[in-house]
């Protein structure tokens, strides 16, 4: 089948071979950084199918907290040239924010675990090629996701100090104010109004002890990545210099 797959990932060119020999006939592009994957969004008509890693790890190419498959899925939207998308993910708990997120996005139509080795990826491949969906693992049950305790006016002001932690940027009251964009009464509210009240909600801190700004700032470091993400992808980049 003349198949068009745009292939989104730092080690794109691995795979590339396999796809190129199984579909002999198909239009194979690949992007390797957040440049090409802009290009050939742009610059061409819509793709069957769109794999991408769900979370970059190329050091040497500074992807890690820059660029993200949730970003490649806010590109597509920005070009019009919405495809359907498998995700590829390695499984491990740092993605578990991004694949909270990704579940609950219509174009997302499959799931790889990169684990499983190439078959299973060339049966997704044609399977969201032909317009059918793949069946994804049910969200486990747990605390709500961060995108969705992201959501709102308060939400938003939480995320915005998440960000100026997470980033590095903020490291007492005074600058996280500062850096995050709010008043100095908002950022004092950070552990009792903002933050406190998630961390409690996941349960990500012992329940006898009290959340303090150093418990604050290790939640954001744990959740640095996300947390990074989330920002640069929802209008709020400026907190999270030089990652947005």
């Amino acid at each position: 089948m003349d198949y068009r797959i745009l292939v989104a990932s730092p080690l794109g060119r691995v795979v590339e071979p396999a796809f190129a020999k199984v579909f002999p006939q198909a239009t194979i592009a690949v992007a390797v950084d957040e440049e090409a994957v802009r290009r050939h969004i742009m610059d061409n008509v819509r793709f069957d199918v769109v794999l991408t890693d769900l979370v970059w790890n190329r050091p040497e190419l500074a992807l890690e907290l820059g660029f993200d498959g949730l970003d490649v899925l806010r590109t597509m939207h920005d070009a019009d040239r919405v495809a359907p998308v498998i995700l590829a993910a390695q499984g491990h708990s740092m993605e578990r924010e991004h694949l909270e997120e990704a579940q609950r996005l219509p174009e997302v139509a499959a799931v790889y675990q990169k684990s499983t080795g190439i078959e299973p990826l060339i049966t997704a491949v044609r399977t969201v090629a032909h317009g059918q969906r793949q069946a994804m693992a049910a969200a486990t049950t747990g605390p709500r996701p961060l995108c969705e305790l992201f959501e709102g006016r308060r939400g938003t002001t939480a995320a915005r100090l998440a960000g100026a932690i997470a980033s590095g940027r903020a490291i007492d009251l005074a600058s996280l104010a500062d850096v995050a964009g709010v008043g100095i009464n908002t950022a004092n509210k950070v552990t009792n109004h903002y933050l406190g009240p998630i961390i409690r909600e996941r349960a990500e801190h012992d329940p006898l002890l009290p959340i303090t700004l150093p418990v604050v700032a290790r939640w954001c470091g744990l959740h640095m990545r996300y947390i990074v993400s989330w920002c640069r992808r929802h209008d709020n980049a400026d907190v999270v210099h030089p990652y947005g």
